[in-house]
């Protein structure tokens, strides 16, 4: 087996190109296929026994829409919403289905294109829990990304109660 066998059979994040955003002073990054769109924030409609890591539901054009802070999921301080503060509406697959969520984020950076050799993967220390929601680290200039593993982010469990409350 060569390096290059090696390093495809890990599971990390693919070259492409990244939407960055900032989520408690941290650059996160997401593939830009999974994003459908980026909205201001607006009233989500907090909904009584979801977990807490589940800021509410949005309407966005007749849909609604779970809308997750991951801040709270990783038991970060959650920041205050202001001008900058936005939802970045992802698709995910969640127990062979296509769903969408939005994931609030304090401003959206920039999209940036990673090719393989700017992924690592995932770093081995830090929180367990950290850990598990990252595809990879991106090196772009002379900062680290963080890029998310988006499937992972809530459980099939956590998302499909999420998108089925009514």
């Amino acid at each position: 087996m060569t390096a290059e066998t090696a390093m495809s059979d890990q599971s990390i994040a693919p070259p492409g190109q990244y939407l960055t955003f900032l989520i408690c002073g941290d650059e996160y990054g997401v593939g830009i296929l999974r994003v459908k769109e980026i909205i201001e924030y607006e009233s989500v409609t907090r909904v009584p026994g979801t977990a807490t890591c589940i800021r509410g539901r949005m309407n966005l054009r007749g849909s609604a829409v779970p809308v997750v802070d991951f801040a709270a999921k990783m038991d970060l301080p959650v920041s205050p919403v202001t001008s900058r503060t936005c939802i970045v509406v992802l698709e995910v697959q969640a127990a062979g289905e296509n769903l969408m969520f939005g994931m609030v984020a304090d401003s959206v950076s920039q999209v940036v294109e990673l090719g393989a050799a700017d992924i690592e993967p995932p770093p081995s220390f830090g929180s367990r829990l950290a850990v598990d929601y990252l595809a990879g680290m991106g090196k772009a200039g002379p900062k680290f990304i963080l890029l998310l593993d988006i499937d992972r982010v809530l459980s099939p469990a956590e998302l499909l109660a999420a998108s089925a409350v009514s």
